[in-house]
């Protein structure tokens, strides 16, 4: 007869508990508290666990796992209910099932841990000394290898390679293994892991004595390396050396983008750039983010990596392979950029590299160990000491977002066109993909559908409602339209920026009415205008435009954004004639930075009656940054307003009387008065000021009129919770201006956290959308 003291419960787990030893742990627990029953994994993602004893080991056990457990497992909900005694004669870890009960989260990967480090430097662990791939079940890649749930060696592409008797023992017994080892789906060893190569871009493999040390001479020769991480191949190359740099700029067709770099450890990084604790803390968590942070005066870093920029973008090794390769190389930094040539996704197999970097680079340091799902690196930034994603991605994707409304349908949701990221969702679980990039290649659109078909698939999601941008000349809204014809399925449109806000209030969970400031280069508006400095007033589904930037045309179309002298045109056309516009542009020498010269500026003053008309922040930037001669070609996104931010670094705020009160009111719209603050730029231009100064206050300026219009708005509806986000609002002179005026009022400002606040956080306020509307 059994004791009333003998009980035994059923536990469902979600979270990150696949792929991160969490079955393993709890079999070590139940074999301490001396338990019967199992553990095993479900096909959403989750774990189920059934354990039967004395009820204070059955308690004890279950109050471990759920207070006390390796930081690589996160549990963000269970639920323990009592079940029926089954008579287990032991604990065991079954074969997982591929029923749902629930889904859960896919672990992200996670750079190598202290421990395993540890014994890739090891000299006298055979297996793992100088092991290239030497992971855990705390480290390691995760999605960037998976192919289906549950999280199995069979579903991962892990599968090509057979355990050697040593892992095998191991994975078996945790007193030969430990935690780290026991279970773990990842196992391998120089024995029975992937294997590398060094190629040259001709196909010919290298004979090499130490693949690394002979990989780190070349680099040091001034060669350029295309290396096979994680989630895609990097570029490789000297940091230090002006001309390897400008050689690398030439061949890949990036005249300026900034390349990221790669630092060996804190010590190294803290030479290049101004570190804290926070941006310490951020360079050395799992996600190993690349961070933008500002340069070190006396950096060795060549100016050619980052020009005209206050910021470098730094990250760490995390991987064995990139540690051992920073260890080797002479400065112990190098050149770490995305695999791909301007415009083009990241590769992630051999023959992308022989095709594509065919010319970008000479060699390539291979492995045999298959990409399933390109993962481009985390970005990260501080504005207003906080920490911002700028690119959520490798380390962070695919955790789910929880939105604080339950959907009563799963919901698809498509982003934007430009550094975007697409979504699915169930219940209150927004699940972003990784970042995907600008759809203005069809193989970025590719990989798009790609992996929303992979999610939906994985997940089990059917019926689902789409939802997409309301601008129908996006590619990503013609994806969602194919969708709904191909799949029968129905879809809804949410404009830009009304997405935006609701991004915004979905990372901080608001629920009321709220105000909120989306500032960013274009969207498509109401009013078919070119929308990009908004004051909205949200209601969930619906929402008022309070206040924006003064109309301005858009001389161009697009073209306006690459040619930001186009828009110094059009805002000097607000206040000076045509003859004078060429007479200005003359003595500034910026009529020969248009293409077609003195002709082309006579056709843009043409075109400015029939344009289109923007209340854009970016491109109000971007004229101001033309005007300032600091950058008058745009050849990646955001650059002109990218370097006018850097340059107001060391400037100071002129409370000029004429640029104090910028607002003006036109209806029951207010309007900040953009062009008067440009006229102020060019006027202050002329009579010598510092451009620094300039810059700065222009910036700070414009961010303080919409910050005290969005307290106008915050008072009419009693809620001073402020939401920024879109493209400008990580801008530190802007973002200080905003803040400012919102603390004079006695507001905050909340800028998103777990998603970027420019497009690659869309698809968040779209699935919020949805969620607050009667669409399900």
């Amino acid at each position: 007869m059994v004791s009333a003291d003998y009980v035994a419960r059923k536990i469902r787990v979600v979270g990150i508990v696949q792929g991160v030893g969490f079955r393993p742990y709890v079999k070590l627990l139940a074999d301490k508290y001396g338990v019967k029953g199992y553990v095993r994994n479900l096909g959403g993602g989750e774990v189920e666990i059934h354990v039967e004893g004395p009820r204070d080991a059955v308690e004890s056990l279950i109050n471990e796992f759920l207070t006390r457990r390796p930081s690589a497992i996160y549990i963000e909900e269970s639920e323990v209910v009592e079940a029926e005694l089954m008579g287990f004669a032991s604990f065991e870890i079954l074969e997982s099932k591929t029923e749902r009960s629930a889904i859960s989260m896919i672990p992200p990967d996670l750079a190598i841990c202290d421990e395993c480090l540890r014994e890739v430097l090891d000299s006298s662990n055979p297996r793992r000394y100088k092991y290239l791939f030497n992971s855990c079940s705390f480290c390691g890649p995760r999605f960037a290898v998976i192919k289906a749930l549950p999280y199995d060696r069979h579903n991962t592409s892990w599968s090509a390679f057979k355990m050697c008797p040593h892992c095998e023992r191991e994975y078996w017994d945790p007193k030969v293994g430990g935690i780290r080892r026991y279970y773990y789906q990842g196992i391998s060893c120089k024995y029975c892991g992937p294997r590398v190569r060094l190629l040259s871009i001709n196909g010919e493999v290298i004979n090499t004595r130490d693949i690394i040390q002979d990989t780190a001479k070349l680099i040091d020769e001034g060669y350029i390396v295309a290396i096979k991480g994680v989630g895609g191949y990097h570029i490789a190359a000297l940091a230090s050396d002006d001309d390897v740099v400008l050689k690398l700029r030439s061949r890949k067709k990036r005249p300026t983008q900034p390349f990221a770099v790669m630092a060996l450890d804190l010590d190294i990084a803290e030479k290049l750039v101004e570190l804290n604790d926070e941006s310490r803390k951020l360079l050395k968590s799992p996600q190993r983010p690349i961070v933008l942070l500002p340069k070190k005066p006396s950096t060795p870093v060549s100016k050619y990596v980052s020009s005209n920029l206050d910021k470098e973008g730094v990250f760490l090794p995390y991987t064995a392979l990139h540690y051992l390769l920073l260890t080797e190389v002479k400065d112990h930094f190098l050149i770490m950029t995305s695999g791909n040539i301007h415009g083009h996704l990241m590769c992630t197999n051999i023959n992308c590299v022989m095709n594509k970097l065919r010319g970008v680079v000479d060699y390539v340091l291979d492995h045999d160990l298959e990409i399933v799902h390109r993962v481009d690196d985390g970005v990260v930034r501080f504005t207003g000491g906080y920490a911002v994603l700028l690119r959520r991605s490798r380390g962070y994707a695919p955790m789910w977002i929880r939105i604080p409304r339950k959907l009563r349908k799963p919901v698809v949701a498509f982003g934007a066109d430009l550094q975007m990221a697409g979504a699915v969702a169930v219940e209150d679980k927004v699940i972003p993909t990784q970042y995907i990039g600008d759809l203005d290649e069809y193989e970025a659109l590719e990989d798009l559908d790609r992996e929303l078909n992979w999610f939906v698939r994985v997940y089990g999601i059917k019926d689902a409602l789409l939802v997409c941008d309301a601008n129908p000349s996006y590619a990503s809204t013609w994806l969602c339209h194919k969708w709904a014809e191909k799949y029968g399925l129905e879809y809804v449109s949410v404009y830009h920026h009304h997405a935006h806000a609701l991004a915004a209030a979905a990372d901080w969970g608001e629920t009321e009415p709220f105000v909120s400031i989306t500032i960013d280069g274009i969207g498509y508006g109401l009013d078919g205008m070119a929308w990009g400095g908004e004051v909205l007033i949200v209601n969930g589904e619906t929402f008022t435009r309070f206040g924006h930037l003064r109309y301005v045309p858009m001389p161009g179309g697009d073209l306006a954004s690459i040619y930001p002298v186009r828009m110094v045109i059009s805002y000097l056309s607000q206040f000076l004639k045509n003859h004078e516009i060429i007479d200005v542009l003359g003595k500034l020498g910026l009529i020969d930075k248009l293409p077609g010269g003195e002709l082309e500026v006579k056709v843009v003053l043409n075109q400015l009656r029939n344009s289109i008309m923007t209340s854009s922040i970016g491109r109000f930037l971007d004229s101001v940054s033309a005007l300032l001669r600091l950058s008058t070609y745009r050849s990646y996104e955001g650059e002109p307003a990218i370097i006018l931010e850097a340059h107001a670094r060391g400037g100071s705020y002129i409370g000029d009387e004429s640029i104090k009160d910028l607002i003006r009111k036109n209806g029951d719209t207010y309007i900040v008065d953009s062009v008067e603050l440009f006229r102020w730029a060019y006027e202050a231009l002329m009579s010598g000021l510092n451009t620094r100064d300039i810059a700065y206050t222009v910036q700070y300026s414009v961010g303080k009129a919409l910050g005290e219009i969005t307290c106008m708005a915050a008072q009419e509806i009693n809620n001073f919770r402020i939401y920024l986000s879109g493209g400008a609002a990580v801008n530190d002179y802007i973002y200080a201006g905003i803040k400012s005026a919102v603390e004079e009022c006695g507001g905050i400002v909340k800028m998103p956290r777990k998603v970027p606040p420019g497009d690659g956080g869309i698809a968040l306020g779209q699935v919020y959308y949805v969620a607050l509307s009667n669409n399900t």
